[in-house]
């Protein structure tokens, strides 16, 4: 008789079931090595630094975001037709999609001149910003976003506001890597939980060694208590815990020849967060900063203070090399007793909410911009200024006396500086109410591919493939804009 070698399915589970567990361990750890291994990087760590596509005008980028949607009528794009026809019904074809209930035309509260030799316009709510006027490259045609504050958030930082994509600084520190080891190449000081939260600096599908780091909680950046945490990390119990946990890992890589690759993509990141944890006393301590330094970014004052100690942070991560550096301007007005929920959003109370937002943020980023001149950093450094969208020229209907303006998608104002870009110029245009953009419309996209394009990365060559298709920040499109390039 022929023996019967047949088993039941139950007992062949019963059999094996341990080494399930095994083979998608071993298959798990795989498949993030395979992608931790692109083309690219080749066997280079995965924040090695790498050359970019063809010669690049920037190093690094500072992003400074101002959370809640910023109005541009009313901060850097004058229109007198709205003087002119205050409180009359627009004459133009409004959108039909909306976030609230709109009014009729509003003048601005504030009053506009021109500064610098370049003849930027800015309103009275910029008392700093005009000494760096001619390095700034006003782009007043930024459109095509989400009307809602968490899809604008998300497309701003990763171009998409459907599903999860890799962060616009997780796609540089991928092409790009870091020029400090003990640094990670990204770094997100106080971001905030809200509007698509850690999506908005997350890598998605990139190896996680791409995500940004983060750096204190909105309103509370750094302080001697935090540095005394990192000291007592590198000295203490714990450190030498650490540190022997990362032996054991390379123990473990060393004598596993067969799964030495996988465990040490692991090990990659378990050993940048112990040097980011040995090297950030240092490179948060700005005790070393002199006394005139610390006034340049307002540290010397109360409204200006935290925000001027995000922007000092992040000119020292320039200094150290990090790739993308994104700064933080959101919270609530609450405290300064104007019932709104964010910081720029003003549905209502726009003079107070505005004029609030303008002193904290005014002095620290001029100072910023002049200290990074001063060091010979600004020329190697793009410093992105924008909030998610703008606002209406339009009041937002029912709001009596503290009037406000809804959101804005269809025409707005970011700014740039440094890293290749015209200083003092002027790029854009939208209508004479600015609610349509009409002379060299950017989208998104577009604003995406000029900042790889300034950092030597040609968008359409940086690409990552998942779900069997290959991926990019600018998906199928992006046109770059020359024009504002020096």
């Amino acid at each position: 008789m022929i023996p019967d070698h047949s088993t039941s399915r139950r007992a062949m589970l019963s059999r094996t079931a341990l080494g399930f567990g095994s083979l998608a361990y071993h298959a798990m750890l795989r498949e993030q090595t395979v992608k931790a291994e692109s083309t690219d990087a080749n066997s280079l760590p995965p924040l090695a630094p790498r050359s970019p596509h063809f010669a690049a005008r920037a190093k690094s980028v500072v992003f400074l975001f101002m959370q809640g949607g910023v109005s541009h009528v009313d901060t850097f794009d004058p229109k007198p037709a709205l003087d002119k026809y205050h409180g009359q019904e627009p004459p133009f074809k409004r959108t039909r999609i909306k976030f609230a209930r709109r009014g009729n035309l509003l003048k601005s509260p504030w009053k506009f001149r021109p500064t610098g030799d370049s003849g930027i316009p800015m309103s009275s709510l910029w008392q700093h910003l005009p000494k760096v006027a001619d390095e700034l490259c006003m782009v007043h045609s930024v459109c095509d976003t989400n009307v809602a504050h968490g899809g604008a958030t998300m497309k701003l930082f990763t171009g998409s506001d459907l599903s999860v994509r890799p962060s616009l600084g997780s796609w540089i520190s991928y092409g790009l890597g870091t020029e400090d080891a003990d640094l990670p190449s990204y770094i997100n000081i106080c971001p905030s939980s809200i509007h698509g939260g850690v999506n908005n600096w997350g890598a998605a599908f990139l190896p996680s060694n791409h995500q940004g780091v983060p750096l204190g909680t909105p309103g509370y950046p750094n302080s001697p208590a935090t540095t005394a945490r990192f000291k007592y990390m590198n000295t203490s119990r714990v450190g030498r815990l650490e540190r022997m946990q990362l032996q054991l890992m390379r123990d473990l890589a060393a004598q596993d020849k067969f799964r030495a690759a996988e465990l040490d993509a692991r090990l990659q990141t378990f050993e940048l967060a112990f040097r980011m944890q040995m090297a950030a006393p240092e490179a948060l301590d700005l005790s070393a900063e002199t006394k005139e330094t610390r006034n340049l970014y307002g540290m010397d004052q109360k409204p200006t203070e935290d925000f001027g100690r995000q922007c000092l942070l992040a000119r020292r991560m320039v200094e150290r090399g990090v790739r993308f550096i994104q700064v933080n301007h959101a919270g609530s007005l609450r405290s300064q007793g104007i019932p709104t929920n964010e910081q720029w959003d003003q549905h209502s109370y726009l003079e107070k909410g505005h004029a609030v937002n303008a002193a904290q943020t005014d002095k620290p980023i001029t100072g910023f911009l002049q200290d990074l001149k001063a060091r010979g950093l600004l020329d190697e450094t793009l410093v992105v200024w924008a909030g998610e969208f703008g606002r209406t020229p339009t009041s937002q209907a029912g709001d009596g006396k503290n009037v406000g303006r809804d959101h804005h998608t269809d025409g707005f104002t970011i700014w740039m500086a440094g890293g290749g870009v015209k200083g003092g110029f002027r790029y854009g245009e939208t209508d004479e109410f600015g609610y349509y953009t009409i002379k060299d419309r950017m989208t998104l996209h577009d604003l995406h591919a000029t900042i790889l394009h300034l950092l030597g990365l040609d968008h359409t060559r940086l690409t990552w493939q998942y779900a069997s298709r290959d991926f990019r920040l600018t998906d199928v499109y992006g046109n770059v804009a020359h024009d504002l390039i020096s």
